[in-house]
């Protein structure tokens, strides 16, 4: 990094900082933005210690959060109360069980830079007023001119493994030491200690060390709950956890042995945390006088149980293998500073690798494909075994494995089987670059997040095989190509719903009758699932049969009703049928209950064509579906669509059509796919999809 680098660093730094100071917020967090757009890294922390923000170092764009929401509808989220954050975002509750409230805002300049993340303690109002919103744009405004500066044309500089954190002095001029030793007395007076937010402490009163029964110097610059054998629970630092995040006083009592009972009184602010230290008074504790009672917890840090809920949560949103791939290496290799990784699945009696990083792709080729009992590496032996195994370098490797072949360049390892109803589905192998000593705490909670990596790579795999299966059954079921036709040019796109089996019931399609006659056809079946699909298959085929005899719009329709009702099916379909005669310049249609096409005339405007629709196929067997008959003049296009293009929750149907034909009429015609693409992106449906979309375009080509 050049000396103007370091200067544009310090610059920012001191910008952001002084946000969250005008801000009144206690913590403040600043995420920047991959080059591929794909995932959000926390770049610098104000306020809190780096290691606080484990669980949320690195976002997924993808994930259901307020920083990921921010940056992806370009708006700022805010987030009023600790119940609101649960029941709106509730993985990142879990990563922040206290009373907060927070916003985040998208940092756009000349592009996406990134979200700016504010924190408050729960005491400020559950609203933000216009002009906070106006101070947060306004300085996410400045931070993006900050970024532009810096990097010019240049991408924009990865954020470090480990986040910055800045001093509560970051931006103003240093008070030096006696203002901290005012402060300490200001705060409380007695016997007190300090400590700064990293939980390390930095002043203690005579009348402390007392009751703890440690001098000051064994204790300064030391964690309480590792230098005190007596305060290490997971209970106690959470207390302190507590009081760092909400930035409220937090109490806890605790027995110093034999039977000293003291009370321990935190008070916090963005400097750090006093401690006054008092006598309970009492043979038993009383109750803590904290906003949240303590909690039974299995012995390990505190930090490392909010890390390990936020990573099992996030296991159980994961659809597809490579979803959990990508969590393993954005989250859990992070969390556990690992260098890089192998995920792999036993198929067959052979370890498959499906996903891996930080390792050079011809390693991989060796790996790839070894038998379970292979001597090459330890991983068959480990998920033969179910037993995890770790090496802290490579000379504790050779001992253990002789026969194991260095072939990485790696040089310490984690192998964790990978086990399902006692069923071995792989191994996920974490390593290091260097030496790296694995604490009892790691490999406990190792262990844990393997199990749940092997529930969700299992679910991923049937998922994964699910998919494909639904995928070919629905290609199979599309026309593979639209045929040509002189005179008209056409486009088509089918778009699954982004949620079940990647599958539907919605079909359109495009059938020749003649040199210059085609039928165009679009329709809906109910569902989006295989049944829907399947029964889409017979609709699609029924409607291209009576259509090749040449019979009229309304008895295809009629047809293709009586072949649904005599199936006795329970599901239900809409279908819009146009004949298009291009020679007589006449297009004839009929609707089973579908939504209206939009039509663009040049010089006439643009809007749903008024087709009186007959009910849905496979309701009444005498239904009688109305004809409406249009001329064909040059240069006109129709767009058939299916409801899930315009159906939003909460809208009106009409205004969503009136919508798709706004956009319909300023898109341009030269490039079909590329009006698909306008139309798709420019509604609703370029988001989360909870159905299917169909959509088919007609443009009758100007005569020349």
């Amino acid at each position: 990094m050049t000396g103007a680098d370091d200067a544009a660093t310090e610059a920012r730094d001191a910008a952001f900082a002084e946000t969250v100071r005008r801000a009144g917020a206690s913590i403040g967090a600043l995420y920047l933005l991959a080059p591929d757009e794909r995932q959000l890294s926390l770049d610098v922390l104000f306020g809190a210690p780096a290691d606080f923000a484990a669980p949320w170092a690195t976002v997924p764009v993808t994930a259901p959060a307020p920083v990921a929401e921010a940056v992806r509808e370009d708006r700022m989220v805010w987030v009023g109360s600790q119940e609101e954050l649960a029941r709106s975002y509730p993985r990142t509750a879990m990563a922040l069980p206290y009373p907060l409230a927070m916003a985040a805002a998208p940092v756009t300049g000349v592009r996406r830079w990134g979200v700016l993340l504010l924190m408050w303690p729960a005491t400020r109002p559950p609203y933000m007023t216009q002009r906070e919103r106006g101070h947060i744009a306004s300085s996410c405004g400045r931070l993006a001119r900050l970024l532009e500066e810096a990097v010019g044309n240049r991408p924009l500089p990865v954020p470090g493994d480990r986040p910055r954190a800045l001093a509560a002095g970051t931006g103003r001029r240093s008070t030096g030491p006696a203002l901290a030793a005012a402060d300490l007395i200001e705060r409380l007076p007695g016997g007190s200690c300090a400590l700064d937010l990293e939980g390390r402490v930095t002043y203690l009163s005579s009348g402390a060390c007392e009751l703890l029964g440690r001098d000051a110097g064994e204790l300064l610059g030391t964690l309480p709950w590792q230098a005190l054998r007596w305060l290490d629970d997971p209970a106690y630092e959470d207390r302190y956890r507590a009081a760092v995040i909400s930035r409220e006083p937090v109490a806890f009592t605790a027995c110093r042995p034999p039977d000293l009972w003291l009370d321990f009184h935190m008070f916090p602010d963005a400097s750090g945390i006093t401690i006054r230290i008092v006598p309970s008074g009492a043979a038993d504790p009383p109750v803590p006088a904290a906003r949240h009672t303590g909690r039974t917890v299995t012995p390990a840090r505190a930090g490392r149980l909010y890390q390990l809920t936020h990573l099992a949560a996030a296991l159980t949103e994961v659809v597809s293998v490579q979803d959990v791939i990508e969590l393993v290496a954005d989250q859990i290799m992070p969390a556990f500073e690992a260098q890089a990784l192998v995920l792999s699945s036993a198929e067959g009696g052979r370890l498959r690798i499906t996903g891996y990083r930080g390792y050079d792709p011809r390693t991989i080729e060796r790996l790839d494909g070894l038998p379970l009992d292979t001597a090459l590496t330890p991983a068959g032996q480990v998920l033969g075994s179910g037993v995890p195994a770790f090496f802290r370098d490579p000379e504790e490797m050779r001992r253990v494995h002789p026969e194991a072949v260095p072939i990485s360049g790696k040089q310490a390892w984690a192998f964790l089987p990978l086990i399902v109803s006692g069923r071995p589905v792989g191994c996920c192998i974490l390593s290091y670059d260097q030496p790296h000593t694995f604490p009892a705490e790691d490999r406990a909670v190792m262990t844990s997040l393997a199990g749940l990596i092997a529930q969700a790579l299992d679910r991923a795999r049937l998922y994964d095989t699910k998919h494909g299966l639904a995928h070919n059954l629905q290609q199979a079921l599309l026309p593979r190509a639209l045929p040509k036709v002189t005179g008209l040019r056409v486009a088509a796109r089918y778009l699954p719903a982004t949620r079940g089996m990647d599958i539907g019931g919605d079909f359109y399609d495009l059938i020749p009758l003649g040199d210059q006659v085609v039928a165009a056809v679009i329709g809906d079946v109910q569902g989006h699932d295989a049944a829907a699909a399947a029964l889409m298959g017979q609709v699609r085929t029924a409607v291209h049969a009576h259509s090749t005899l040449g019979t009229t719009p309304d008895r295809v329709l009629s047809a293709t009703n009586r072949l649904l009702i005599d199936l006795g099916t329970d599901l239900f379909t809409s279908c819009l049928y146009a004949h298009l005669d291009l020679a007589g310049r006449r297009a004839t249609l009929a609707s089973a209950g579908h939504p209206p096409p939009i039509m663009r005339v040049p010089d006439r405007g643009t809007g749903p064509l008024d087709v009186p629709p007959g009910p849905l196929l496979g309701i009444d067997p005498d239904a009688v579906f109305p004809l409406t008959e249009i001329p064909l003049t040059p240069g006109l296009l129709l767009a058939f669509y299916t409801d899930g293009l315009i159906e939003t929750p909460g809208a009106d149907l009409d205004d969503s059509i009136a919508g798709l034909a706004r956009h319909l009429a300023h898109a341009d015609d030269r490039d079909l796919d590329g009006l698909i693409d306008t139309l798709v992106g420019q509604t609703a449906a370029s988001g989360q999809r909870a159905d299917d979309i169909a959509l088919l375009v007609l443009h009758h080509a100007m005569t020349r």
